[in-house]
């Protein structure tokens, strides 16, 4: 495994603070961590600010992890973010939940989206029910003969322009952003893991959240059935 890997840097935007870490993946712990606290009445992200924070820890990390930075993720808190519901419902006539189902209804809710908020980048999309012949489940259920399957799905997306501002500045530095992953959403699961908020946000972009679809990420492992759902749009 090569530095590159052993290593993620997260970068947490929020309306008191800004922090950045250096995660060491294998042994799961940050062997950096710098924060600048402010004090954001406007909320409204101060970008000069965001910049020069980032202008002296750069460097830093880079030199302690052996390597440049190409790649961030992104932990944000900015009211631009929207948290929607969706409920979408489909009759199932094979009798089985398949792949071929799932696919077809979580692709309409997408697309779904897309047309409606195209201003909006699509961060978390998270499967709250699964309601099969109107009994409610908490997970996927695997071998339930049903002829009607109802899913409750939560959208989190931030807008473009946030995402093209924030992007404009870590070109300045050749980096690149690998994800975008809301503060709130990240931080419920902190509280309950007590973990710092880079291991969680690591760990829920890997598929901790069984629930959640993961858009982005990347996996050469070859996958099972339920494993193919959730990477669904890798």
């Amino acid at each position: 495994m090569n530095k590159e890997i052993n290593f993620e840097t997260y970068l947490i935007i929020s309306y008191e603070k800004f922090e950045i870490f250096l995660l060491d993946i294998k042994n799961h712990k940050d062997i950096y961590q710098e924060e600048l606290k402010f004090r954001d009445v406007s909320e409204k992200l101060d970008f000069n600010l965001l910049n020069e924070f980032l202008e002296n820890n750069i460097f830093k990390i880079e030199k302690l992890a052996g390597n440049f930075i190409n790649n961030i993720n992104i932990v944000i808190e900015n009211k631009s973010i929207l948290t929607s519901n969706i409920s979408i419902k489909k009759k199932n006539y094979t009798g089985e939940i398949t792949y071929v189902l799932l696919e077809s209804m979580l692709t309409d809710v997408k697309d779904l989206f897309k047309e409606n908020y195209n201003q909006y980048k699509l961060i978390h999309m998270i499967i709250d029910k699964y309601i099969i012949d109107g009994i409610s489940y908490s997970s996927l259920q695997d071998q339930i003969s049903n002829n009607e399957v109802c899913l409750e799905i939560k959208l989190i997306s931030i807008s473009n322009i946030i995402i093209l501002e924030i992007e404009n500045i870590l070109k300045k530095y050749q980096i690149q952003v690998n994800n975008f992953l809301d503060k709130g959403y990240v931080k419920d699961f902190s509280l309950i893991k007590q973990l710092d908020i880079s291991q969680m946000a690591h760990n829920l972009k890997n598929g901790m959240n069984k629930n959640e679809i993961q858009i982005s990420s990347k996996f050469s492992k070859k996958l099972g059935f339920f494993e193919k759902f959730f990477q669904l749009f890798s």
